[in-house]
């Protein structure tokens, strides 16, 4: 590993000079040609010359995601000349891990940095162990740096130093003979503070270096994570401006005299276009791009060099201007392991800065024609053996795929009969059920994943579906509440991003896309098992911890009474389908029409 201007208490690697990558890509590029006078050094000889190339390889939010993703959550849309699409499968470290070796081949400049959400809503085989087995398989990756996401925080601030510096789980113990190290890399988590010592609970930069070359990164994550944290995940904690932030520590590192400068930020974007290889500069600079992240961007101090991000889980290579007004690149690399991103900085050792009209970007496929990685394969099966025991057992039966895309989807539709239904047994008077939408982590898939044969559910899959172990809390609303709750979808916090939570069967509505804020909820429509809500009335409603908590700008699900709390989530969706579907009748998918749309 390059050696680092600062101490850091992880592990160091030697440096290895691994491997290159050809592969589909879209190039994004802030002009066309270095100054006249800049040659690229190719790292031989005794006098280098004056602009040196550093390869920075990234991507972000890979939710523990080692083997490849099944259905959508495993593909990328390629935009391709005749302007149709085609979808390419694509994920898996195995893979990952043979395109960012390619991709190294040749260079001796190389650094692969991350934008966060690497742990947290994984799938079984790392969820199970606290994703320790990605953290072993991001150190084979050679990953350098990475942000802390809002995901990190998923089991707290103690949970993600322990992911950082080693040691048994307190509760859980040791996994394998060997313990366990921690991550080899830095976790980067400037903008998060602890309350009490108003200090950031880990380093908040690293700089990077090779002879006589430094790069220094700097790293946050959305200011609003204890929004879409469970309060326990972020208690203690203090969440700054992401700006702000990140301005303060460039300060810092050019009075260091680091002057080439990176952001590791945990929060994106949304480009026009699904498709990975969509031009997002098309007609003109980051117009192909909005979202958080266009205004972050904007006010960062130029002093910054480039912007890896991440959270919205698109793909995106665009140039965003800079305060000057100069344009300047920022990226993000889809999720799970799908895609990588190649962007290539232009050193000048005269100023110690990077030639920023010299900055290259591509996103590149992490297809699967590619050879597996023997140790990324040897780790996975490793893992997959003490997790079979508990993975492999049936929960359920499927006719068809239930997917978890759609403004309602039929996963999300499932989820919330599942918590109904449970619901009911805690307390028969319960009466309907919201899941939100995030907390859908996938969809289930008819084609058999292993050997359990075709339509078969099993407690792996249910994991990737639901891994966060939240409760089925039941909480008594007012009808004017519950009224509320539903309007909170799409006004408030979320009147830019709606969060449109799933329903149980029996509550139906209309959502008029065509008006504004709260208004798009129409309130008349409202039925509950065909009546209409009366405000005046007592509502039994089931949801999880993390919405009982008034998470994700929910705040009057936050303010329900005679609280219950019951099993975990999981825990309810596989009661449900084991009570609900055989080998013989198999469950079919929800038809998603709970929600009626004018757009």
């Amino acid at each position: 590993m390059p050696a680092t201007s600062q101490p850091y208490p992880y592990r160091r690697r030697t440096y290895r000079l691994l491997a290159a990558a050809a592969g589909l890509a879209t190039v994004g590029a802030l002009a066309a040609a270095l100054p006249a006078d800049a040659h690229e050094n190719k790292g031989g000889g005794h006098h280098p010359s004056r602009y040196q190339d550093v390869q920075l390889l990234s991507f972000n939010d890979l939710h523990g995601n080692l083997e490849p993703p099944s259905g959508s959550s495993g593909r990328v849309t390629e935009l391709q000349a005749d302007g149709t699409t085609k979808t390419i499968d694509a994920g898996g470290v195995e893979y990952l891990a043979t395109h960012l070796r390619e991709a190294r081949q040749g260079k001796a400049y190389s650094i692969t940095a991350a934008g966060g959400d690497m742990v947290g809503a994984s799938p079984l085989v790392s969820g199970l162990f606290h994703d320790e087995p990605t953290i072993e398989a991001l150190n084979k990756l050679d990953l350098d740096v990475t942000s802390v996401g809002n995901h990190e925080f998923d089991e707290g601030a103690k949970e993600l130093k322990r992911l950082q510096y080693g040691g048994c789980h307190p509760t859980d113990g040791c996994y394998t003979d060997e313990g366990f190290e921690g991550a080899d890399f830095p976790y980067l988590a400037a903008n998060v503070l602890d309350e009490k010592t108003n200090k950031p609970i880990l380093k908040p930069y690293w700089v990077w270096k090779k002879k006589d070359v430094r790069i220094g990164f700097i790293g946050v994550t959305l200011e609003d994570t204890p929004g879409v944290v469970s309060a326990d995940g972020v208690k203690g904690l203090k969440f700054k401006d992401e700006v702000e932030t990140i301005n303060k520590y460039a300060k810092v590192l050019r009075a260091q005299g680091v002057n080439s400068i990176v952001a590791l930020i945990h929060e994106g974007g949304l480009p026009a276009s699904g498709a990975y290889n969509y031009d997002c500069d098309s007609s003109g600079a980051g117009s192909g791009i909005s979202g958080p992240i266009v205004d972050i961007a904007k006010n960062i101090t130029p002093s910054v060099d480039a912007l890896v991000t991440g959270h919205t889980h698109a793909a995106y290579v665009c140039t965003i201007p800079d305060p000057s007004g100069k344009p300047r690149m920022v990226t993000s690399a889809a999720s799970f392991g799908r895609l990588y991103t190649d962007t290539t900085l232009t050193y000048d050792r005269l100023t110690g800065d990077i030639v920023r009209t010299a900055v290259k970007s591509a996103n590149h496929v992490v297809t699967r024609t590619v050879a597996k990685a023997p140790d990324m394969t040897e780790l996975i099966g490793r893992w997959n053996t003490l997790a079979a025991p508990v993975g492999n057992r049936p929960i359920g039966y499927i006719s068809a795929d239930i997917p978890n895309t759609g403004t309602e989807s039929p996963m999300g539709d499932l989820i919330a009969d599942a918590q109904l239904a449970y619901g009911r047994k805690l307390d028969a008077e319960t009466d309907l059920a919201l899941m939100n939408p995030g907390g859908v982590r996938a969809g289930l898939t008819y084609a058999a994943k292993g050997a359990e044969g075709d339509g078969v559910v099993t407690y792996a899959e249910g994991f990737t579906v639901q891994p966060f172990s939240n409760t089925v809390n039941l909480q008594d609303f007012t009808g004017a509440q519950l009224i509320q709750v539903l309007k909170e979808q799409v006004s408030g916090s979320n009147t830019a991003a709606p969060k449109i939570l799933q329903p149980s069967a029996n509550l139906t509505y209309t959502l008029d896309l065509t008006k504004a804020g709260a208004d798009r909820v129409v309130t008349d429509s409202i039925r509950l098992n065909g009546a209409a809500i009366d405000p005046a009335a007592t509502y039994r409603v089931a949801t999880n911890s993390f919405l009982a908590g008034g998470g994700d700008g929910f705040t009057t699900l936050g303010q329900g009474t005679d609280d219950l709390v019951g099993t975990d989530d999981l825990a309810a969706l596989a009661e449900y389908l084991t009570a609900n579907s055989s080998a013989s009748g198999p469950l079919a998918p929800p038809a998603a029409n709970r929600i009626t749309i004018v757009q």
